[in-house]
């Protein structure tokens, strides 16, 4: 026999009335709906929180790409000026921009107390490009570098040594001389502004200042140029060929997946454990399926017996059960996908309205608001990605599932015998 009929009888089966053993299927694909609900939740608040700390890390702190001098490594140090590349890079599709940048440590003294800190000194147009000013957020002050006196500060950093815009703070940092001693030097700066990126792993330390100033207090610091591409995501490694090809040997080409492997690799070692915990409920919707296809074949067993009867192969018997399999994991797929990125994409509404309520019912107790996602170690607002190729996949895994688990008592079914039916009934 065809296919088809069989299709057919599954369909009623899973769209039949309860006595005919449809009450059966229709629970396995709710329990499969149930499972991939939080699943396909997951995956969405996973990929949007790690792409909203990794757009902060590109944007405002590393870069796209960092080119580094090795050509000129030798003694006594001569300072490498980033800004001689940019001549052999010019015309090259796909570059945003370009900054000189160099980092160092000091002590940075304020107010109220001191420090360690992570200088950062790039060229001021770094702060008006357009992705530095999208993730950027000005808390005081102004978000410049006009003269080479001014500093930005973290928000963090400098709620910790009591410095406001306007105030002036002092930086102690150490270079060696030319009889390998180390010198402290320090030096005054003006609070511009505080900064914040929303991320405050990121920003925690920051204080940025001029790269014509970090040249002067961090002598000894190797300097490098910051590139931004266009698509960052796919397009640079590509961009770092490119860019070796022009510039030849003696130049180092870093992409951001190099700069913030570790990093990048936590988070996504994280993503994969979450969604392992997860896909470990959805088998277990699976595995119903089986119990649910089993108890089919004991209620419809004269229908069973009427088929081979009529002619019915033992593939064909099992195929109706397969296909019923089949068309649960679908139904429950289709609803469950469906159902998780309606609240996936809500995620942000749901997470504010849960926050009022449990802040309602916290004041009912005296206490303070509730914050769900703290703006000091989350992002306040998480951007919504959806994966397509990871959601189809979600759902082909689990219609797999539900037909290899529903296999042995499909199989079961195909083997029995009318004639011990059609006498039992």
């Amino acid at each position: 026999m065809k296919t088809g009929p069989a299709f057919f009888i599954a369909l009623r089966y899973l769209l039949g009335r309860a006595r005919e053993g449809g009450r059966y299927l229709r629970g396995a694909a709710l329990g499969i709906a149930l499972s991939l609900v939080p699943i396909v939740v997951t995956l969405i608040v996973a990929d949007g929180m790690i792409r909203g700390i990794t757009d902060r890390y590109l944007e405002l702190g590393t870069g796209h790409l960092q080119i580094y001098n090795y050509r000129d490594l030798r003694e006594p140090w001569d300072p490498w000026d980033p800004a001689s590349v940019l001549p052999f890079i010019e015309g090259l599709s796909g570059i945003r921009g370009a900054w000189s940048e160099l980092n160092g440590l000091g002590i940075l003294h304020g107010p109220a107390g001191s420090r360690g800190t992570a200088i950062r000194a790039i060229d001021a147009s770094f702060l008006e490009d357009e992705g530095s000013r999208r993730f950027l957020v000005t808390i005081s002050g102004e978000a410049r570098l006009e003269t080479d006196q001014d500093l930005l500060l973290g928000e963090e950093l400098a709620r910790a040594i009591g410095a406001v815009a306007g105030s002036t703070v002092r930086i102690m940092t150490i270079h060696s001389s030319s009889s390998g001693s180390f010198i402290p030097r320090v030096r005054a700066f003006n609070v511009r502004g505080i900064i914040s990126s929303g991320y405050r792993e990121l920003d925690s330390l920051w204080c940025i200042m001029s790269f014509q100033a970090g040249r002067q207090i961090l002598p000894d610091a190797g300097a490098y140029l910051m590139l931004k591409i266009d698509d960052p995501y796919g397009g640079a490694p590509a961009m770092a060929r490119s860019l070796g090809e022009r510039l030849g040997s003696g130049y180092g080409i870093n992409t951001w997946r190099t700069i913030q492997s570790s990093q990048y690799h936590s988070f996504e070692s994280t993503r994969q454990l979450l969604l392992f915990i997860m896909a470990l409920i959805v088998l277990v919707a699976a595995v119903n399926v089986s119990s649910a296809t089993s108890m089919l074949v004991i209620e419809r067993q004269r229908d069973i017996a009427v088929l081979k009867a009529c002619g019915a192969r033992p593939f064909f018997t099992s195929a109706v059960f397969l296909w019923g399999a089949f068309l649960t994991g679908l139904a429950g797929s289709v609803v469950g996908i469906s159902a998780g990125l309606a609240l996936g994409s809500s995620v942000n509404i749901l997470i504010r309205g849960l926050e009022r309520v449990l802040s309602f019912f916290s004041g009912i107790f005296q206490s303070g608001p509730v914050t769900i996602l703290d703006s000091g170690y989350y992002l306040e607002t998480i951007p919504i990605i959806i994966d397509g190729r990871a959601v189809l996949l979600i759902g082909f895994l689990t219609i797999l599932s539900s037909v290899l688990a529903s296999w042995i008592p499909a199989r079961r079914a195909g083997k029995l015998k009318p004639i011990e039916i059609l006498r039992k009934y």
